[in-house]
């Protein structure tokens, strides 16, 4: 009696089928995660506009948060485009992922505490100018103005810790490689070795601290470019070889 054979395959069938869905689905993650991150970059640096309206920032003295004090000219649209920037910054290492980078779990995280700390800024603006006003900057030493003011000094602390955290954890990974995104990491740490100091000089003597804090806007917007392209250039090579993967095996 003649035994029946099954039918092979047909090209392009269950296993070919399997392995394109694993190879292009996951790639909707980079495609969000940059569409989330550049779009949040553009609103964490609305103070470029403000360098092309005269009169809005009275002196290089004075602080970008200053500007959102409200009742100023413009200051509830920089109110929502700091907490725009910080939830959708948010949304792209979402998007990415804690496990994208290999090892960079910490600064992923650092990295969200950064971009919540800067969403929390935004909901909570200074209640007066600190860097502007003496009367402002005695009342806020003496622990005189709302619970507002405060939570906003402690975003911002929490802003900058934690993308310096971040920093400190990618040039640890990266440390002795020839990468791009290592060079990045050393030129960015070495900057803020000599920032850091200049930043608090600024603020103790109140000279500078918007050119100051304009340093340190480039330096975080090119640390969130440098992780984001890390982390979704690492997602494609793993969705590609995953989806190879799966074909080879279906």
């Amino acid at each position: 009696m003649a035994q029946a054979h099954p039918a092979a395959a047909p090209a392009g069938g269950p296993g070919q089928r399997v392995g394109e869905a694993a190879e292009h689905r996951p790639l909707t993650r980079p495609v969000v995660a940059w569409a989330a991150g550049v779009t949040g970059l553009l609103a964490y640096n609305w103070w470029v506009l403000v360098l092309f309206k005269p009169g809005l920032m009275r002196s290089p003295n004075e602080l970008f948060s200053n500007l959102e004090v409200s009742g100023q000219a413009s200051a509830t649209a920089m109110q929502h485009a700091d907490v725009a920037a910080g939830l959708l910054i948010l949304g792209a290492f979402l998007a990415a992922g804690a496990g994208s980078i290999l090892n960079g779990r910490r600064e992923w995280l650092a990295m969200v505490v950064f971009a919540i700390a800067g969403a929390v800024g935004g909901i909570f603006p200074e209640t007066c100018g600190d860097e502007i006003s003496a009367v402002c900057r005695s009342r806020e030493l003496s622990f005189e103005l709302p619970l507002q003011q405060y939570v906003h000094l402690a975003a911002g602390i929490c802003e900058f810790g934690a993308i310096t955290v971040a920093l400190l954890f990618a040039w640890w990974r990266t440390r002795g490689t020839h990468t791009a995104s290592g060079r990045v990491y050393r030129a960015l740490l070495t900057g803020a070795v000599a920032a850091y100091p200049l930043i608090g000089l600024a603020y103790l003597i109140d000279r500078l601290g918007g050119v100051m804090e304009i340093v340190f806007f480039v330096g975080f917007t090119v640390m969130v470019m440098t992780q984001l392209c890390e982390r979704t250039t690492c997602l494609r090579h793993v969705t590609s070889g995953s989806g190879r993967h799966l074909a080879a095996t279906g």
